[in-house]
């Protein structure tokens, strides 16, 4: 291993699975049969990476508490039902992960996925126990709080130094700075290359495998932030 990282944390949707897609319809017709007008694309991939409750607040705010709950409801039973065939991992995920892990480095999953949504997709893709850990949203809390990469470091015994976190939204890097942890942006999930290098990534990449190249020091990358 010749990175200085010991322990590599991904987001799950948009960054190890091309669920982007699904996601913005589930939710936009969840807004219908909630009673509400669709939102516009960009708005519902600005929210990706929030718990589903708080997502729903952001792009809905003048809904109350049991509305948001109505709403969310609406919004898992599409998505479940859209996810009988889950969403394909991105080009390259597989290879590189078990190369890495060959490699010795230890891997950990931090979602705003609901335990159940991801167990299910784990199950899928014959990882349940591929990670180290995995954390999820709604046994924790939601991006960009800290907490899930605080348990995840902590279950490790890894400082947070020694530990990066690799997503494709800004609450991905965000929840890493709050955490002290360095971050990966990927281009091809959420947002765009652009928009999350403000968030002071350590490299930006637009294919999964250009991670393991950058962390081997064997490619040249598009953007080196701090």
């Amino acid at each position: 291993m010749r990175s200085r990282y010991e322990l590599l944390i991904f987001d799950w949707d948009g960054t190890l699975a091309d669920s982007i897609g699904r996601i913005v319809h589930a939710m936009n017709v969840a807004a219908e049969r909630a009673g509400e007008l669709p939102s516009d694309d960009e708005a519902v991939k600005g929210i990706i990476g929030l718990a589903l409750d708080e997502a729903i607040a952001t792009l809905y705010p003048h809904l109350d508490a049991v509305q948001v709950e109505r709403f969310r409801q609406h919004y898992a039973d599409i998505y479940v039902a859209l996810d009988q065939q889950p969403s394909p991992l991105f080009d390259g995920v597989v290879e590189s992960l078990e190369a890495l892990r060959a490699e010795g480095y230890r891997l950990a999953v931090a979602t705003g996925k609901a335990r159940r949504g991801l167990d299910r997709v784990l199950k899928a893709n014959g990882w349940e126990h591929f990670f180290d850990i995995t954390r999820a949203a709604d046994e924790s809390r939601g991006k960009p709080h800290p907490l899930m990469l605080e348990q995840i470091l902590g279950h490790c015994r890894v400082d947070a130094g020694r530990a990066l976190m690799v997503g494709d939204s800004a609450f991905d890097l965000q929840m890493a700075s709050n955490v002290g942890m360095h971050s990966v942006a990927v281009g091809y999930g959420a947002m765009s290359l652009h928009a999350l290098a403000e968030f002071g990534p350590q490299v930006c990449i637009d294919h999964f495998s250009q991670l393991r190249d950058w962390l081997s020091g064997s490619a040249h990358v598009q953007f080196q932030g701090r």
